[in-house]
């Protein structure tokens, strides 16, 4: 938090709130907006649901030794919608001047990790589908865990997050349906 304030230079005249997440994942209700990443996905949920669909022939899951229950790494996974909810809620708390610094940080997430493992089966629960992957090497610098600590957003913004690892799962599926028909 203090070097972002060194680095960003925030003044005290400047109100201001970052909100700092892991993995954004799934597509709006509707379908019409979502997430189509150029070229080679930088994240597993476009890779998942890339492979699901066809455009891309196997994923592959870096590594299954890991010291967690499935032996694959976990991340926080936060539907898109949940992110938009605490950022309007962080623009609500400027706006009526409930802040109580002029630069507040905040953890938004789920709260608790899913492993690569648990996110591909809550793919092939949602879509139906068996997704073809193959377990290889571990990547170079992947940690084992990394989940946010979402108390201070859940007690002070008043905000949680709301939506299941499947929701957010079935969303960012029926977008690369929609987007792939």
């Amino acid at each position: 938090e203090e070097i972002i304030r060194d680095t960003c230079g925030v003044s005290p005249q400047l109100q201001a709130i970052s909100l700092r997440y892991f993995n954004p994942m799934g597509a709006h209700p509707s379908a019409e907006i979502g997430e189509l990443p150029l070229g080679v996905p930088q994240n597993l949920v476009p890779f998942i649901t890339q492979t699901g669909i066809g455009l891309r022939e196997q994923l592959s899951v870096f590594g299954d030794d890991y010291p967690t229950e499935d032996g694959t790494c976990i991340r926080d996974y936060i539907h898109v919608v949940d992110l938009a909810r605490a950022h309007v809620v962080a623009l609500q708390r400027l706006l009526e001047g409930k802040n109580e610094e002029n630069y507040e940080v905040f953890n938004v997430g789920t709260g608790t990790g899913s492993s690569v493992m648990e996110v591909i089966r809550s793919f092939e629960r949602v879509s139906g589908t068996k997704l073809n992957f193959k377990v290889v090497g571990r990547r170079a610098g992947d940690v084992i865990q990394a989940y946010a600590d979402t108390s201070l957003a859940n007690r002070v913004l008043g905000w949680k997050a709301e939506s299941t690892l499947d929701e957010a799962m079935r969303s960012a599926w029926k977008w690369e349906q929609k987007i792939r028909s």
